[in-house]
Parts: structure tokens; C-alpha cells; sequence
């Protein structure tokens, strides 16, 4: 077998590529724990520990991945569970969590009130483990594992065990969950992964790429989710795009032989292309969502268990998966970048 163009040459992995924690000290941000993995591929990434472990900033080589919201990383806030304060502290960033029990906007019945999108985003992760990859052994994996409790006295027990894990020398960015309820009384389950894309992989011309059937959410405005209109090709921002301007498309995404479906976007001007992942059996649905303002400029690719029309309306349409006591979901995510011009 032919050794490593590094062999000999490396006396720290670290060199390379492997994972470091740290705390940010200044701003909004200050004092939340995070971690930075470096795959060693060109692909380094921003582990948010504080926050459920979401993904912020990510970057391959030169090019920024992710789209960051104004306001940026901020400490969590536990309390930001009504109406739609989860939007004062949504950083923007590669993945953001929703649920565990409610995705969608705030609403309130029989059964309780939610805020947008649910709480899990906005608590902290208990950390069980840090794998580095060593390099004499061989192993060239790495990971970071934690734990984040959605749980009140007297009330549901929601448990989110998260993987997320790299190999050294690739682009691609492993998330596993697994959701549980220790509770003793059935409890609402909802999850969806909402994937932030911004410039320079979002521009004029980037091709946003899915296969399914689609609808348009209720609401919408319809320019750009018609069916007359090319909206796969990235257009330059838009003025009616500012503020709150947004549409977001429904799609049953379709799966390939293997049960697996793919999402992404594809950018000829930089040569890079994103790509993610998942099992239809897990997350049915895709949530295609577009906000083209000026100065916020950004396409969300959301796989989740429901599209986000929220707990209430999920039960009368008889989708809301209920938990049983101990019962547990299993939820696999991966995201690649491809590099059209290596």
C-alpha cells in the first residue's frame, strides 16, 4: 500500500485538520461555547455547542457557505418560545434546528402555545464526547457528541442525543439525532433542518436543485413560485424581497433507489457545488425557502419530518407524529461539497 504524501512529514494532527473547542469572549455571542472542525479538505465548519449544536458559519477554501442573519452567533435564550421571538436570536448559519415538538409559526390551542419554530434550537448541549483523528493509528475520523433536553417539570421530556462527525481529507459534513422521549405520556414530535445558503454559493445564476412534486405555501405572494417562472436560477435581490418579503415552496421530495433524496445548489461561476442528503423514510418532506433582499440575501433548503405548518394544524391533518413513552426517532443528514474545478 502507498504511504501518505504526508507521511513523516506531520508530527501534530492538528496540522491537518481535527476539531477545537473554544468560547467567544466579545459581542452578542459572548460566552457561548463552540467548535471549530476543520476537515482538512478545504471544508471547516463552526459547531455551535450552545446552541442545540447547529452549524454556523461554513466555509470550503476562499468561499463562504452559509448565510449569516444581521445579528449573527448570540447567546441562547431560553425563553424565546412565543410569538416570533425565535427571529431576534436566528443567526442565519448552516443548519438551524426546529422543534422538537413544534415547526412553524407561532399559534396557540387546546393543547398549549408554541413560538416560531420551537424551542431545541436555543438550548445548550451537554457534551459526552470529542473523537480527534490520529493520524499514526490511521483513523482518520472525528466527531463531537452531545446531549440537549427539551424538558419542563410537569410537563413533556424531549431528549436530543446529536453526532455530528467529519472524516480527514473530505468535504462533507455528517449530522446523526436521535430523539427521545423520556417522558411518561405520549408527546408531539416535529423536526425539520433549516439549511442557510448565502453569497458567494448563492448568486445571480446558482442553480437550486430538487426533484418532487411542489406546492406553493399559503400565503405566498406567487412571483416566484409559479408555475411560468424559472425560480431554480438564483435572481439578483429583490425589492419586494425587502423586510419580510419571502415565498417557500412544499415539495415531496422524490428518493432514488436506495431510499435516499437530494437537494442543493449548484454555482458554475465559483465551480462548487452543495449537496444534502438524507432518507425519505425520516424526513418526507422539503422546504425550499427564498428572501432575496437587499443586504439579506439567502436560500434555505429545509428537510424535515412536516413542512412547517406548525403543531395544530399537522394534528387535524392527522401528520403530527406522536412519542411514545421511550420511544425513539433516528435522523441521518449529510452535506457535501463538490469542487467542480479540482
Amino acid at each position: 500500500m502507498d504511504k501518505p504524501i504526508w507521511h513523516n512529514k506531520i508530527s501534530n494532527t492538528q496540522q491537518l485538520g481535527g476539531i477545537e473547542t473554544s468560547v467567544i469572549d466579545n459581542g452578542a455571542g459572548r460566552g457561548t461555547r463552540i467548535a471549530w472542525i476543520n476537515t482538512g479538505s478545504g471544508l471547516r465548519f463552526k459547531v455551535v455547542i450552545d446552541r442545540a449544536m447547529d452549524i454556523a458559519d461554513a466555509f470550503y477554501n476562499e468561499h463562504s457557505l452559509a448565510w449569516l442573519s444581521h445579528s449573527g452567533l448570540s447567546k441562547a435564550e431560553a425563553l424565546s418560545d412565543k410569538g416570533i421571538e425565535w427571529l431576534k436570536t436566528f443567526g442565519g448559519g448552516m443548519v438551524v434546528t426546529c422543534g422538537l415538538s413544534h415547526v412553524g409559526g407561532p399559534e396557540m390551542d387546546e393543547y398549549g402555545e408554541r413560538g416560531l419554530h420551537g424551542q431545541i434550537s436555543n438550548i445548550p448541549a451537554e457534551i459526552v464526547s470529542v473523537i480527534q483523528p490520529d493520524l499514526p493509528s490511521g483513523n482518520m475520523e472525528m466527531s463531537i457528541s452531545g446531549t440537549i433536553r427539551e424538558s419542563q417539570a410537569l410537563g413533556n421530556r424531549m431528549e436530543l442525543r446529536r453526532t455530528i462527525s467529519a472524516t480527514l481529507g473530505k468535504p462533507i459534513i455528517r449530522i446523526q439525532d436521535e430523539v427521545i422521549n423520556r417522558g411518561n405520556t405520549d408527546a408531539p414530535h416535529m423536526l425539520l433542518y433549516h439549511c442557510n445558503l448565502g453569497w458567494p454559493l448563492i448568486d445571480e445564476g446558482s442553480k437550486i436543485i430538487w426533484n418532487g412534486v411542489w406546492r406553493s405555501r399559503d400565503g405566498n405572494p406567487d412571483k416566484l413560485f409559479n408555475k411560468g417562472n424559472d425560480f431554480r436560477t438564483c435572481p439578483a435581490p429583490l425589492d419586494d424581497h425587502q423586510g419580510s418579503g419571502e415565498e417557500a415552496a412544499f415539495i415531496d421530495i422524490e428518493a432514488d433507489d436506495s431510499g435516499y433524496c437530494n437537494c442543493g445548489i449548484d454555482n458554475e461561476k465559483i465551480g462548487l457545488s452543495l449537496n444534502i442528503k438524507f432518507r425519505k423514510n425520516q424526513l418526507p418532506s422539503l422546504t425550499n425557502w427564498l428572501h432575496y433582499g437587499k443586504g439579506e440575501y439567502v436560500v434555505g433548503l429545509e428537510p424535515g419530518t412536516n413542512p412547517p405548518i406548525g403543531q395544530s394544524r399537522a394534528r387535524r391533518q392527522n401528520e403530527l407524529i406522536l412519542l411514545a413513552p421511550g420511544e425513539t426517532r433516528k435522523y441521518e443528514l449529510e452535506i457535501q461539497i463538490l469542487n467542480k474545478k479540482a
